[in-house]
């Protein structure tokens, strides 16, 4: 898989070199078919950033989205109310976007802490769209974000997971993240009225 991880970068400037990248990728699997009689199975072009202005209304729509919005940190609320929010992450750089193919597929938030916990990065508000589900996206986003970690030079990802999400439960073990403890009634549900309990977990780098 070829991994761009740029994140300041002008929008402009990545959109050409993605696509020379790409022109290139393509030669190169059609020479190796047509000359070589070898078939490259083509892969994607992934690069997470940080989000801007123009990636509100994909952000906003994965916020309300019935399918994710239980298990992100925000209640459902209308555009103008998140918006307030949605400026706040990104004054503050923490709001991140995955893309496939210049397509945005998930999003994340990478809050560095402080001090003496300078170390860790906490991992949070992960969701990948529920029109790419179930075609690995998810696992692929997850191991560029543990990657971005490492060359951030942080030593400890960890992050809450909802008990009842056994999907992402799933999805994170296999990238190597372990159990820690549960944080109980850690998540009130405003809506349904109801509490859950997250499950703690962290990724430590070698």
């Amino acid at each position: 898989m070829f991994v761009i991880t740029k994140l300041s970068c002008a929008n402009k400037f990545c959109g050409v070199l993605l696509r020379r990248i790409e022109g290139a990728i393509t030669t190169l699997g059609l020479f190796l078919k047509n000359y070589l009689g070898i078939f490259v199975k083509p892969t994607a072009i992934t690069m997470i950033r940080k989000a801007t202005q123009k990636d509100f209304d994909f952000i906003y729509e994965l916020h309300v989205h019935p399918q994710v919005n239980l298990f992100l940190f925000y209640e459902i609320m209308s555009e103008d109310e998140f918006k307030i929010i949605f400026n706040g992450l990104l004054e503050q750089g923490i709001l991140y976007v995955y893309e496939e193919d210049e397509t945005l597929k998930g999003m994340f938030k990478l809050v560095p802490k402080e001090h003496r916990a300078s170390h860790i990065v906490f991992l949070g508000g992960v969701a990948i769209h529920p029109s790419f589900s179930g075609k690995g996206c998810g696992q692929r986003m997850l191991n560029e974000i543990i990657s971005f970690g490492k060359e951030m030079g942080f030593l400890r990802m960890e992050l809450g997971v909802s008990t009842i999400n056994e999907k992402a439960i799933h999805l994170y073990e296999k990238a190597g993240f372990k159990r820690e403890g549960i944080l109980k009634k850690y998540i009130h549900l405003k809506r349904e009225n109801i509490f859950l309990d997250d499950i703690l977990m962290a990724y430590l780098y070698e």
